[in-house]
């Protein structure tokens, strides 16, 4: 039996989660990549000098130089800031990613050819199989795109969900999960054990009744999700009835797991200490061959900024020079791993100020940035003499961004749990940085703990090299904070 109000049966389809949304758009990309490179092959040998009958294609694919072959993967990792759902989801958001990935493209394209050029002997970089490979690239990928944007995220692929306990904490996750656009769930109603919110209706739902109906609901309405919204411990009744449930192939999960899928944060609003200590913990642990491989990337990452640094060092220095004076560099004391204090180097990009350069949000100083710096901060070539700290262990290349002493002080007594940032090193670039940049408010410091206590709790190497490819395309795109 269902509701008046609630929506008509349904049967249920093919609802893919957000992960599974994300591998979806992966293989596609490479899908539509390859289609480009075999494309741009049939150009090339088109184009080529001699003649070619249709029975030496396949000699002639295998035959092309090593480096064409890498050019799928060049090109699909120019998108990488296209695999952030706030911009894949929407048609506008990718259109401009695109065209930004392949003016990046052609740029260094160009660049490669220029340099290239002068070097005795065939051409290294034709020039018509490479622009026939962005051009259709970008036309295959655009094609794709478009498909998952007007298709994939129709209603009839959007999960469909019951949120089982509609107190506060349900409908805080009515409200989080209604505020995004496209919604990761079709919301169906609640379910409540109170007598008193029975039959009533919350936030446009319907509340259909005790948690034991759940069974009953799952096939007239197409369930594929419950989500759990009750804190502490549950009844006997509804923990049954959720094991009925995934018997049946219907998801269950809590609420804090959703807020972690769905927004690639940990909700430290609904953390208790339990499960700080049981969940983030124990997760939070990792085996010593990722540690060993994090320092060797580390290692091999600041040795190359520190040869960057080397080479823009004498051109940033002469035009901060010529911008503000002197002096060129500015050093800070930061907090890094298990609350051990070290100076960390920058680019200078404020007018000196000896009263106000400690303990201060960066945002509280936006009057002090001179003409340039906010170039290099918008770049981030301002940190480029932090690499030197990498090599010391003082940083990693990836991590939360290290915070001042007194301001860790102050937030630690603000926000629960800040201070678990510092159980891993501090990074250049984090996950919190590629999805926020500088904050300056208490509330948007609240959400930026929220990604670095993601990135804390699932870091794996995989995570870390494509945090520091959107960090590129964020340097690329002087979208910094």
């Amino acid at each position: 039996m269902t509701s008046a109000s609630s929506p008509p049966p349904r049967r249920r389809g093919w609802n893919p989660r957000p992960l599974e949304r994300r591998i979806l758009l992966f293989l596609g990309d490479a899908l539509a990549a390859w289609l480009a490179w075999l494309l741009a092959n049939g150009v090339w040998m088109w184009v080529a000098p001699g003649v070619y009958p249709p029975r030496t294609w396949l000699p002639f694919l295998f035959s092309r130089p090593t480096w064409f072959y890498f050019l799928p993967f060049v090109w699909q990792a120019l998108l990488v800031e296209l695999y952030n759902d706030a911009r894949a989801n929407h048609w506008e958001e990718t259109r401009r990613g695109l065209v930004a990935a392949l003016a990046l493209a052609l740029l260094g394209y160009l660049g490669l050819y220029v340099y290239l050029a002068d070097i005795p002997g065939p051409p290294l970089l034709p020039r018509v199989s490479v622009a026939a490979f962005l051009g259709l690239a970008a036309v295959t990928t655009g094609l794709w795109r478009a498909v998952y944007v007007f298709v994939f995220l129709r209603r009839v692929f959007i999960r469909r969900a019951i949120i089982v306990g509609a107190g506060r904490h349900g409908q805080d996750l009515l409200r989080l999960l209604t505020s995004l656009n496209p919604p990761p769930f079709t919301l169906l109603g609640f379910v409540d054990d109170d007598p008193a919110k029975q039959g009533e209706t919350i936030g446009d739902l319907p509340v259909f009744g005790p948690s034991h109906r759940l069974p009953e609901l799952v096939d007239p309405l197409a369930v594929t999700d419950v989500v759990v919204a009750v804190q502490g411990t549950i009844s006997g009744r509804l923990f049954q009835a959720l094991l009925e449930l995934q018997a049946r192939g219907v998801a269950v999960s809590h609420m804090n797991a959703v807020y972690e899928e769905v927004l690639q944060r940990v909700p430290i609003a609904y953390l208790d200490a339990t499960w700080m200590t049981r969940a983030f913990l124990d997760e939070a642990r990792k085996t010593v061959y990722y540690e060993t491989l994090k320092r060797l990337l580390d290692i091999i990452g600041g040795l190359v900024g520190l040869a960057l640094f080397l080479i823009l060092t004498p051109f940033l220095a002469l035009l901060i020079y010529l911008d503000s004076g002197l002096p060129i560099f500015f050093s800070q004391q930061r907090v890094g791993l298990h609350g051990r204090v070290f100076r960390v180097w920058k680019f200078r990009t404020m007018r000196p100020d000896r009263r106000r350069e400690q303990g201060r949000w960066a945002r509280e100083d936006q009057d002090r940035i001179t003409r340039l710096g906010r170039f290099l901060r918008r770049t981030h070539l301002d940190e480029i003499p932090q690499f030197w700290n990498v090599l010391l262990g003082h940083m990693s290349l990836v991590g939360p961004r290290p915070e001042q002493p007194e301001i860790v002080d102050m937030l630690e007594q603000r926000i629960p749990f800040y201070r678990a940032r510092l159980l891993v090193k501090p990074g250049l670039t984090g996950w919190a940085q590629v999805n926020m940049g500088y904050v300056g408010t208490l509330e948007e410091t609240r959400i930026k703990l929220e990604y670095d206590l993601f990135y804390i709790k699932h870091r794996n190497l995989f995570f870390d090299l494509y945090i520091i490819l959107r960090t590129f395309g964020a340097v690329l795109g002087a979208r910094g904070g």
